[in-house]
């Protein structure tokens, strides 16, 4: 095949491609799917890609090593009970297992439910011990647990799929009920500017065409019809963060960007892991002790939001 062909076809590939996600998209915002249906399907069919994205070098291993850090300098002592709510396969419940906090992990995904408690069957007896419970609950659900039953929740990953503001009031009272006075509440959520740019460089003009860069934007809405692909993403500005979870009863302590300035080099600090461990920790180091300065987070890929429960939370 000629190299001129060979470049049609490809050009014809890329145009295909982008109108198919168009057509998906349209269709999509048209029907307007039970959005948690949606992100359960995705996390559904992602369920391995979860339980490898924490240990994979140039996706979460940054993300890993920073959250375990602030998660060392901010948690009580071991044997606080802790609730994983969103927790799927297990990873940080394994990690704050084996410290000794008492940890109950939920989620919505029988999937990664499954794998979870394979993992933990599978773990040290002493470890396997101190996870109380794995069970299926909604993050604006919590009333399987009575109230003040956690020192901590941690919920990384239902505020950034909590695409209404009533869901996520709902969300964040449940938090501060099941919360012990003056326990923490500990959070990831997404930032816009970072999914807005991924989008436009995986689908070129349609990102335009269809309305995903404007509802990135306007709205704080991320969808992707397409099998597989995360969706169902709600997106905060950083300046909108420590208002919200103030308003509910709670003090932020501390806001980081999880992968601190190396959102957009994670595959080049991963070969610099490789090349120069001496160089890669000292890197850790500096992206930690930084990782609070607000003029990096409005590019971060997610933000950890570490926020103690001070007050009685507003009414609904």
């Amino acid at each position: 095949m000629s190299a001129g062909l060979r470049g049609r076809l490809l050009l014809l590939l890329r145009c295909c491609r982008t109108v198919r996600f168009a057509i998906m998209v349209l269709m999509s915002t048209a029907s307007e799917p039970d959005p948690v249906a949606a992100v359960r399907d995705y996390y559904e069919q992602s369920a391995q890609r979860e339980v490898e994205r924490l240990g994979r070098p140039a996706d979460g291993a940054i993300e890993r090593e920073l959250h375990a850090r602030a998660f060392e300098e901010h948690l009580p002592s071991a044997p606080a009970r802790v609730l994983d709510n969103g927790g799927g396969p297990g990873s940080w419940t394994l990690w704050l297992a084996r410290r000794g906090y008492r940890v109950t992990l939920t989620d919505l995904s029988p999937a990664l439910l499954d794998i979870a408690r394979t993992r933990v069957a599978h773990a040290s007896q002493q470890q396997a011990s101190n996870v109380e419970s794995i069970a299926k609950a909604d993050a604006r659900d919590l009333s399987a647990f009575p109230d003040e039953s956690f020192d901590v929740v941690l919920c990384l990953g239902p505020f950034y799929h909590l695409t209404t503001e009533t869901d996520r009031r709902r969300a964040v009272q449940e938090a501060h009920r099941v919360l012990r006075p003056g326990g923490l509440l500990i959070v990831t959520m997404m930032p816009p500017y970072m999914r807005l740019v991924s989008t436009v460089l995986e689908h070129g003009s349609a990102s335009f065409t269809t309305g995903a860069a404007d509802r990135i934007l306007n709205e704080g809405r991320y969808d992707n019809p397409r099998p597989g692909r995360f969706t169902g993403g709600y997106l905060t500005r950083p300046d909108q963060v420590t208002p919200f979870f103030e308003l509910h009863g709670f003090r932020v302590r501390r806001l980081i960007a999880s992968q601190g300035v190396l959102a957009w080099a994670q595959t080049e600090v991963a070969a610099l892991a490789q090349r120069d461990p001496d160089a890669y920790r000292r890197l850790l180091d500096l992206a930690y002790t930084t990782a609070g300065d607000p003029s990096i987070h409005g590019m971060a890929g997610h933000l950890l939001i570490i926020a103690e429960q001070s007050a009685v939370q507003a009414s609904s």
